[in-house]
């Protein structure tokens, strides 16, 4: 009788030191599933800045960004930061902006307006991909000129009668969030928000075919365009819009 008492007690210690074992590994797992760091992108879009160092906290990250940057991601640690903008090669700071970032996820730290006012923004960044057969398109309006803008996606041997803005109004500082559309290759084109673009009216900007696969998701920045980035041959016009973009999530590569 003693002995079958020992037995079941030491085969129930056993299965008691079994389960936190089990328990042990099963936490393990759990903590190895979750990513330890952020990814942390710059784009600058303020159109009269000098080149610019990025601070996180106190500490240089960046270098010499210029206008019309995009940066890769770069890893962080999860928690909260604040990054700023100084004048390149000094201690000038021209703006700043305080953000927490999680654990798995991505973000764009976006500095923009003119130098005199400059801001930057922390913006979440789609990490997942769009539904099927859909690209997920988010549009910034950081241009200081033109205005409002209605935005249109046109596709190769297409016409923009009869199509309807994928953005209206998209005035200075617009942020559309994530738009999803069918995915294909397409031209932005922009025309002054309310413009007819069956008109002989010239549109604000017209961009190049650019293949949109189906699953990702990308930021399209609207910004001026600077006079030394004009062609010659419109030296004298006003600096007008262009257009940059940004890769938030490659289908091909998940």
């Amino acid at each position: 009788m003693l002995l079958n008492r020992l037995h079941l007690a030491t085969r129930a210690a056993r299965l008691a030191a079994l389960a936190v074992i089990v328990a042990g590994l099963a936490g393990c797992q759990s903590i190895a599933g979750i990513q330890p760091v952020s990814q942390v992108r710059v784009i600058d879009a303020s159109p009269d800045a000098p080149a610019l160092d990025i601070h996180q906290n106190s500490a240089a990250a960046l270098y010499n960004i210029g206008f019309g940057t995009v940066t890769s991601y770069i890893p962080v640690a999860a928690g909260a930061y604040t990054h700023a903008a100084y004048t390149a090669g000094t201690q000038q700071e021209l703006a700043a902006v305080h953000g927490v970032f999680a654990a798995g996820g991505q973000y764009t730290v976006l500095t923009g307006n003119v130098a005199a006012n400059m801001q930057m923004t922390v913006l979440k960044d789609q990490a997942f991909p769009a539904p099927a057969g859909q690209v997920a398109l988010r549009f910034l309006n950081q241009s200081t000129r033109p205005g409002a803008v209605d935005i249109y996606l046109l596709s190769p041997d297409s016409a923009l009668t009869g199509i309807s803005p994928i953005v209206s109004a998209a005035g200075f500082g617009r942020n559309t969030g994530y738009i999803n559309a069918p995915s294909g290759t397409y031209s932005i084109v922009a025309y002054p928000a309310g413009t007819n673009p069956a008109s002989a009216a010239l549109p604000a900007y017209t961009g190049s075919q650019v293949s949109y696969p189906g699953g990702s998701a990308h930021t399209i920045v609207l910004i001026d365009q600077r006079p030394d980035q004009r062609p010659a041959q419109q030296s004298g016009a006003e600096p007008s819009l262009q257009v940059i973009s940004a890769e938030d999530y490659d289908s091909a590569g998940s």
